[in-house]
């Protein structure tokens, strides 16, 4: 045997598993087609939120949160209605007990820290029992996605300094290697060296071949995402045609190779029709990857207008519903909507997914942090609307629309329409009292003191010349995760067709729908990818630690 255990992929879960299985004493080798600069994978560009329950900094936000809640939200936005969803929802309601206990205690002794401010996420705004999260529990990490990686790169580079854990970058692998039934290694591709940044596509010219035996695999590869065509040949029927064009929310790397190839071994894959891709998405005007895109993670009150100038209807709001708005939106025949804003909203409520969009909060930089509630947009934010092909900025109306006609093949939307939707929402603002329910959901939003203070703008009229000048951004399909994958019991054992472990074979993270093989279900309460990656990594870790002892 080469180690103990292989763990196939660089990311956050594969970092989280190997730092188990090395405090275990177990010899790991890593195994990342990637060069060196991409460890840590997806999550070192992230916002860094994670999904936690009655944490401290909820309770003094005035929060009042529970498991129970948690654990209703949960399901209102799972709709678990399969019978492969068995070990999902196991693995979900283990997940909620995690975020509830276990969580917040075990990263904070490895010194992650949490912005002060609680977010909103996903807020659903349907039936008490319906999709969305009751209570803000997205808590950003004090340093972005690097301060998530960290803990863990540091006591798996001292595991490796230790000789417990050796690192094979730009080893792709091909297939998993068998005896008797039982996994027991890996056999690939040596790729030619690479010096490409992180994130950045790096060569696929092979330099020779490979093979690690071990008396387990874990794989932790990631998902789907960076490949289009793989990403349309799972879209589900439910969220209409697929897309022509897309934006990537992740490198090229994250390509699924591994999917089939554990598939190939066995391995069952389940919910692969389910998955999560922002509709809020904009070109990134300074690219590291092909195609890349970034997230606006927008406040609710920029108005949200389809490809003709139509209002989206209730409750697709900004920051509300996210399967519900992109299924409505490939139902419109087109891929493309607009956000209709002022300066004034664009200032507090605009923020960009990604660690390298946030670098006050990814430098842990209290100076520049200041910044964000005085006068202006986050640098990053001003950058885009300088400098992003999808922005628009006018003063006036007219100006506006022709803008925007300006940026699709064809002049699609009505200027009388579109005149005619930003003036009906603004005459809703006269009153403390409205009908508009997007109006009603601002109010109330403020109703909240971190909304308040730093996240969401008070009601005022779009037209309103002290709130100007007018903006218009063209939002995109981003893509982003893989919610489903390799069926996996709570040891994350990979599981066959027939629901026996097939031995020797573990999952974590997303290939293995961050959980069983699917645990959010149909969607998301955001802030639980990283949290997903983090748990099961580290549960699949502890578990194949055990088994080759």
């Amino acid at each position: 045997m080469d180690a103990d255990v292989i763990v196939v992929g660089g990311g956050l879960a594969g970092l989280v598993a190997t730092a188990q299985l090395a405090d275990a004493g177990r010899r790991v080798i890593v195994v990342e087609q990637e060069p060196e600069a991409s460890l840590g994978g997806q999550a070192h560009w992230s916002f860094g939120g994670l999904f936690l329950v009655d944490s401290p900094e909820q309770r003094r936000m005035g929060i009042r949160d529970s498991r129970e809640l948690a654990w209703q939200d949960w399901l209102g936005t799972a709709g678990f209605d399969r019978p492969e969803d068995y070990w999902p929802r196991r693995w979900a309601e283990a997940y909620v007990e995690f975020a509830t206990t276990e969580k917040r205690p075990w990263l904070h002794a490895q010194g992650v820290r949490f912005f002060p401010v609680v977010g909103w996420a996903e807020r659903g705004g349907q039936l008490a029992d319906g999709q969305g999260n009751s209570v803000p529990r997205f808590h950003i990490t004090w340093g972005t996605g690097p301060g998530i990686v960290e803990p863990f790169e540091r006591r798996v580079r001292a595991a490796a300094a230790q000789g417990l854990v050796r690192f094979a970058f730009r080893h792709r692998v091909d297939e998993l290697t068998m005896t008797g039934g039982v996994v027991d290694g890996v056999r690939g591709t040596i790729l030619e060296p690479s010096d490409a940044r992180r994130g950045s596509p790096s060569s696929r010219a092979a330099a020779g071949e490979f093979s690690f035996r071990a008396q387990a695999v874990l794989v932790t590869s990631g998902g789907l995402g960076g490949n289009h065509d793989l990403v349309r040949r799972n879209w589900p029927a439910r969220l209409g045609t697929p897309p022509r064009t897309m934006l990537s929310g992740v490198p090229a790397h994250v390509d699924g190779r591994m999917l089939e190839i554990a598939a190939s071994a066995g391995g069952r894959l389940i919910n692969s029709d389910r998955m999560w891709h922002y509709t809020e998405g904009v070109a990134n005007w300074n690219p590291i990857w092909p195609l890349h895109g970034i997230r606006i993670l927008p406040g609710p009150s920029s108005l949200w207008l389809d490809a003709l100038g139509r209002r989206l209807p209730v409750p697709l709001f900004p920051g509300f519903d996210t399967l519900g708005t992109l299924e409505h939106i490939m139902r419109t025949g087109y891929e493309h909507t607009w956000f209709v804003l002022t300066q004034k909203i664009i200032e507090k409520e605009f923020a960009l997914s990604g660690s390298e969009q946030n670098p006050d909060l990814t430098g842990k930089s209290i100076r520049q942090l200041l910044n964000r509630v005085g006068r202006g947009a986050p640098g990053p934010v001003e950058a885009f609307k300088r400098h992003g092909a999808d922005f628009v900025v006018a003063g006036s109306l007219p100006r506006l629309i022709d803008g925007m006609n300006a940026l699709t093949d064809a002049p699609l939307l009505d200027p009388a329409e579109v005149t005619r939707q930003v003036r009906a929402r603004d005459r809703e603002i006269g009153n403390r009292f409205t009908k508009d329910l997007q109006v009603t959901a601002i109010r109330g939003a403020r109703a909240y003191l971190g909304d308040r203070l730093i996240r969401v703008a008070a009601p005022h009229r779009l037209l309103d010349p002290k709130a100007g000048p007018l903006i218009a951004v063209k939002l995109s399909i981003l893509t982003r995760k893989t919610l489903g994958g390799l069926e996996t019991d709570l040891s994350g054992r990979v599981l066959r067709a027939d629901g026996q472990p097939l031995s020797g074979l573990y999952a974590a993270g997303e290939v293995a729908g961050f959980g069983g093989g699917g645990m959010h279900g149909y969607r998301s309460l955001e802030g639980t990818f990283l949290g997903g990656c983090l748990f099961s990594g580290r549960t699949a870790g502890r578990a194949a630690a055990e088994a080759v002892a």
